[in-house]
């Protein structure tokens, strides 16, 4: 799978040997992207992208380096690693720098149980065109629609290959099919917008482009006539489409380059309880077909399902081995990395518990208050978990919605806002983030 990637990571760490690295691991990254895009029935955009990229990082003493290049000539390597060296002489010390110990790494791994890539062949232009087209059109037939912003289709392959002198080499493949329609009701200054969109790994799982056409046409006529909801303090409902934002701002605030350098709303919250009793937030980057999933992470050691909260309460920061060296703990396996960056850490699929309620359970139990669909801008302070960002979506009266709303804001305390959530049943298990519906008591809405 990984043939042509693999020389070329043992090209680099030889030639990083050779011009006095001590340490260095390296990557290649090599795939395809086509993509169309369609508006008026027409072809609008056709891309297709083909490449290759490499990345070195060097390490002598507690420096490093990180270069990378699109050209995979012997001149080209040689030339990147003595770059690399000479840039790793003049870099700042980092006590925490360093490679996995080699009993450390991952030695095996299933990858035909992740099933990260699609067997099926590429998809013709033609028929990412006609996908497109279909849904443009299925989004045009909804009454009310005046017009299709723009209809895409997409596919992706990507294949990447790690590898390190302290032993580990390893890669994967992964594919990615996408489909998108954003529709506008109404004229002029009445217009309104709304999309929909779906991605698989597999492209038999992907729903056709007519289900994606018409909910985006749907969505963008039940917003006609939308205007500013109420000012106070009432319930929101955060809808499913956007409630995963909420619960990445937690994810964000454990992250452990946020903990190290103490800019974080939950830097002394380990321990302590961030959810509900009852809630939890599990990681598994093992799903099959599922977009985060990897066998390793970007430091080559094995990854494994963990409590991030468990019951409520927070267990564990997400680290690489820098971050935990800092804080004297143990690597999450959480490393992440491109061709020119070094490893910083990241999730990769998370689900937080489900509720034994429908969304529509709780808009009537809250009885007046705001179901928000869409989010723009964001104010939120790292380290305080002040909360403000703009809103739009649908109030609700006697647990019904009453009409659409737009240009509204909605502020809080991250931290408080977490600790007063209530989760639907309505998450979409293929999803990275599994996170339904998610009621929040008593935020301040700014409207008219």
């Amino acid at each position: 799978m990984t043939d042509r990637l693999a020389p070329l990571t043992e090209a680099l760490l030889a030639a990083a040997t050779r011009s006095g690295a001590e340490a260095a691991d390296a990557i290649a990254v090599d795939g395809t992207a086509l993509s169309v895009d369609v508006r008026g029935g027409r072809l609008e955009q056709a891309e297709r992208a083909e490449g290759i990229e490499i990345g070195l990082r060097v390490l002598i003493g507690q420096r490093q380096a990180c270069v990378s290049a699109s050209d995979i000539s012997e001149r080209t390597i040689a030339e990147m690693a003595e770059r690399a060296v000479a840039m790793a002489r003049e870099a700042p010390e980092d006590p925490s720098l360093g490679l996995a110990d080699p009993g450390e790494l991952a030695s095996a791994w299933d990858l035909a149980a992740l099933d990260l890539a699609d067997p099926a062949a590429e998809p013709a232009a033609a028929m990412l065109e006609d996908d497109a087209r279909r849904a443009e059109a299925a989004a045009l037939a909804v009454k009310g629609v005046s017009q299709v912003q723009s209809a895409s289709a997409s596919y992706s392959h990507r294949r990447l290959h790690l590898a390190a002198t302290n032993g580990f080499a390893g890669g994967y493949a992964r594919t990615s099919r996408a489909s998108s329609a954003v529709a506008i009701s109404g004229e002029g200054l009445k217009m309104e917008r709304d999309w929909a969109a779906e991605s698989r790994v597999y492209q038999s799982d992907l729903p056709s482009p007519e289900e994606i056409g018409q909910l985006a046409g749907e969505r963008a006529v039940s917003r006609a006539g939308a205007r500013k909801p109420k000012t106070g303090a009432y319930p929101v409902v955060f809808d499913e489409r956007i409630s995963a934002g909420l619960i990445g701002h937690l994810l964000g605030a454990i992250n452990g380059s946020a903990i190290v350098r103490g800019a974080s709303w939950l830097r002394d919250a380990m321990g302590e309880q961030v959810l509900p009793r009852g809630l939890s937030v599990f990681e598994n980057p093992h799903r099959p077909r599922i977009p985060g999933s990897r066998p390793f992470d970007a430091e080559g050691l094995p990854t494994e399902a963990r409590d991030i909260v468990r019951d409520g309460i927070l267990q564990t920061w997400t680290l690489d081995l820098g971050t935990a060296r800092r804080l004297g703990l143990k690597s999450t396996a959480s490393a992440s990395r491109g061709t020119s960056s070094p490893p910083s850490p990241s999730v990769s699929n998370i689900a937080l518990t489900q509720g034994d309620k429908s969304r529509e359970q709780l808009l009537d139990e809250i009885g007046t208050g705001l179901l928000v669909t869409s989010m723009i801008g964001s104010s939120i302070n790292p380290t305080t978990g002040d909360y403000s960002r703009g809103a739009s979506g649908f109030w609700v009266e006697n647990g019904q919605l009453a009409y659409p709303v737009n240009e509204c804001t909605i502020a809080g305390n991250l931290r408080e806002m977490l600790m007063r959530i209530t989760p639907a049943n309505d998450a979409r298990a293929h999803l990275s983030h599994v996170v339904p519906s998610l009621l929040v008591e008593g935020l301040t809405l700014a409207g008219e």
